[in-house]
């Protein structure tokens, strides 16, 4: 393959995991996009960024996320490194608020390099890296296809010269750090031969009904999602999985086709009351919300907080909302938002004269 120079145009939107008891597995594409452009330069790496977090990702060069998952894709497609990259990056997710911005990051990346390659930028050829990049698809999965997904993994055999090219990336760590992906020595699934033992995502994507309206609670502070993570305990009770269970598949339903079932179908008994010491504030939102009657979950990992509204209802303004954030004492920046139904986007690359 030989690589365009650009420039290629590519619109990711966040994403909310979880949504309560889906517990990395559901994901909900929602309408706030960052942008970005990349073009195949003569030498070296420009990387401009506004918006959100400018401040502390700007400088980050190579270790920049959307850049360490473009030099990834490169290698996985047998594609040589560029000799320079420009990207300019406009930043509108709030970064490390569990809205998914390094999922946007990673997908960006992705995608920017296939279609700098030629290559498909079909979410479902994409989905698999995103995924091992991320080290979940509860994330990459909405951002990918849009609308509501249902993600999961499977076993797979990979032997690949990128694998490398990722552990390094995921070693360098930096801004928007990568997740350690699902990579290791080989185990049972492949009989211990020599390729890594490797998981490959999966994803079904569904319509959300027109008349659910997310609402974000984006919280001032942010939360690192490995601490986050670190409160979950080894096990939980048998009881309180079956429940979950049961309310994840009720969530579904009331996503698609059952509103009137959303607060209890957003109820959850695996994570939220374990993170709650990490962000006291966001748990009392979530707890004052679904008082009311407001459908209410932590976004992914916190601290964002995600509702739904659903009808006319005067009590659907905003002002209403307000009045039960100001309760918990903190100043929240309130958005509602359309689900993004699309999906990330890339525009049509401009063919290369070299």
């Amino acid at each position: 393959m030989v690589l365009a120079e650009g420039p290629v145009l590519v619109r990711v939107p966040a994403t909310s995991a979880n949504l309560g008891p889906g517990f990395d597995a559901l994901g909900l594409a929602l309408g706030l996009h960052d942008e970005i452009e990349v073009r195949v330069a003569g030498s070296g790496l420009s990387l401009e960024v506004s918006g959100e977090s400018a401040d502390d990702v700007g400088g980050a060069g190579e270790r920049h996320l959307i850049v360490r998952a473009m030099r990834v894709a490169f290698d996985a497609l047998g594609v040589a490194q560029p000799e320079g990259l420009a990207l300019r990056c406009v930043n509108r997710i709030p970064h490390g608020r569990g809205l998914g911005s390094s999922a946007a990051a990673i997908v960006a990346g992705l995608l920017a390099a296939r279609a700098l390659a030629g290559a498909s930028v079909a979410p479902g050829d994409v989905l698999p890296l995103a995924s091992e990049l991320e080290g979940h698809p509860d994330n990459v999965a909405p951002c990918l296809f849009g609308g509501l997904t249902i993600a999961w993994t499977v076993a797979a055999k990979v032997e690949a010269p990128w694998l490398s090219r990722l552990e390094t990336a995921v070693a360098a760590g930096g801004p928007d750090t990568m997740a350690v992906p699902a990579i290791g020595p080989a185990d049972s699934h492949n009989g211990g031969s020599s390729p890594r033992g490797i998981t490959a995502a999966r994803a079904v994507r569904l319509e959300p009904l027109p008349g659910v309206r997310p609402v974000v609670f984006v919280a001032p502070e942010p939360v690192s999602t490995k601490v986050a993570r670190g409160l979950l305990p080894a096990a939980v009770p048998h009881g309180d999985a079956a429940r979950n269970a049961g309310r994840a598949a009720l969530l579904v339903a009331a996503l698609t086709s059952s509103p009137g079932a959303l607060l209890d179908a957003t109820e959850d008994w695996l994570h939220q009351d374990y993170r709650a010491p990490a962000m006291p504030h966001s748990h009392e939102l979530v707890t004052r919300l679904r008082a009311a009657g407001v459908p209410a979950v932590i976004s992914g990992a916190g601290p964002s907080v995600l509702a739904f509204l659903a009808g006319n209802s005067a009590r659907d303004e905003a002002s209403w909302l307000d009045s039960i954030a100001a309760e918990t004492g903190i100043e929240w920046r309130i958005s509602p938002l359309a689900v993004e139904r699309h999906g990330a986007s890339v525009a049509p690359r401009v063919t290369s004269a070299r």
